[in-house]
């Protein structure tokens, strides 16, 4: 139960520092937008876990042509799809939406791969 706490304070640490780095993404200020951002979190763990896994079935002979290129754009997608979802978070358009995605991978990445705690 801990470590699912502390993942979505990681992924709410992650999905802050990423709306306030990638222009184009929006995000309240202080411990409102704090909030937000763990909602946020939890709303993109939920759609990569039901939503995504569908989009890459439906989407793999594109997926093939591209050399898994597509997955980029699926991956903006569905965080486009959270920030619909998340109060307080907004996107401008998919740009910012797929470059966020890529910065909150990496960042989330390195957050849990410095401060998680280890099994």
């Amino acid at each position: 139960m801990i470590t699912i706490l502390i993942s979505l304070v990681l992924n709410g640490i992650a999905l802050y520092v990423t709306a306030n780095v990638i222009p184009g993404l929006h995000i309240r200020n202080g411990w409102n937008g704090f909030l937000d951002a763990i909602i946020g979190g939890a709303i993109l763990a939920i759609v990569n876990a039901v939503i995504r896994p569908i989009l890459v079935i439906l989407t793999l002979p594109i997926n093939i042509l591209t050399l898994g290129l597509f997955t980029f754009v699926i991956l903006g997608f569905t965080f486009w799809l959270m920030t619909y979802f998340t109060p307080g978070l907004h996107a401008d358009g998919f740009l910012p939406a797929m470059l966020g995605a890529i910065v909150f991978g990496i960042l989330n990445w390195l957050l849990h791969l410095v401060l998680s705690p280890g099994d």
